[in-house]
């Protein structure tokens, strides 16, 4: 009888001190992350959608990048994640048309690191739209093809909606992590890079409960 009793005593212990972590664990609204508001529609139908907003000119987006791409890899089936090229002034434009003309080509997983590189380590100016392309051609892209991909209606339209975005999204800067259109977190809210996909984790956690309710 005293087993049972200690063996019980030892059960409840370890879930409250589960509990206790757990409730650690949960990120804090206002602290590491916030609402956005209003939410905004996601694209990845009835999937949980991480998107990131960022810059291929952005420091901190280029050292998030290879953590990223790991952490991407390893996402559940129900969640999809997707990029958005922010843009806060007219001189981040070219970069942002440059990821939508790489969508279109079907080659971000392909050079999207390259083009971090390109700008922070070996210092090629792709804002010139000459240099982009003569890049782009020396990476086995068609020069031409980017070239009109770049330049057409379709991009252009897209950078135009990016730039709407960055406003709707009441972001105040790169890179920030929108969790199913709903919640917004970043690497400054979190601490740094580490910090961050816990906490987006938990916040794809809790849309996975909401889209639960929802059936």
């Amino acid at each position: 009888m005293q087993i049972i009793k200690k063996l019980a005593i030892i059960s409840i212990t370890l879930f409250l001190g589960l509990q206790s972590l757990l409730v650690e664990a949960a990120p804090t609204l206002g602290k590491e992350y916030t609402l956005v508001n209003p939410p905004q529609a996601t694209e990845t139908g009835k999937k949980i959608e991480v998107l990131e907003i960022f810059w291929y000119g952005c420091p901190h987006c280029f050292e998030l990048e290879p953590s990223l791409s790991a952490w991407v890899k390893k996402l559940p089936g129900d969640v999809t994640f997707r990029r958005m090229p922010a843009i806060f002034r007219d001189d981040w434009t070219p970069m942002a048309k440059t990821f939508y003309a790489m969508d279109a080509l079907g080659i971000v997983d392909k050079l999207n690191a390259d083009v971090f590189n390109a700008i922070h380590v070996q210092g090629v100016d792709l804002k010139n739209e000459n240099t982009l392309f003569d890049w782009m051609a020396k990476h086995g892209v068609d020069r031409n093809k980017f070239a009109e991909a770049y330049k057409s209606f379709s991009v252009q339209s897209k950078a135009l909606r990016a730039k709407q975005l960055t406003q709707e999204y009441g972001i105040s800067g790169v890179p920030t992590i929108i969790v199913d259109g709903k919640y917004m977190t970043a690497p400054s809210m979190t601490g740094g890079y580490q910090g961050l996909f816990p906490v987006i984790d938990n916040l794809i956690l809790r849309a996975r409960t909401e889209h639960a309710g929802k059936k």
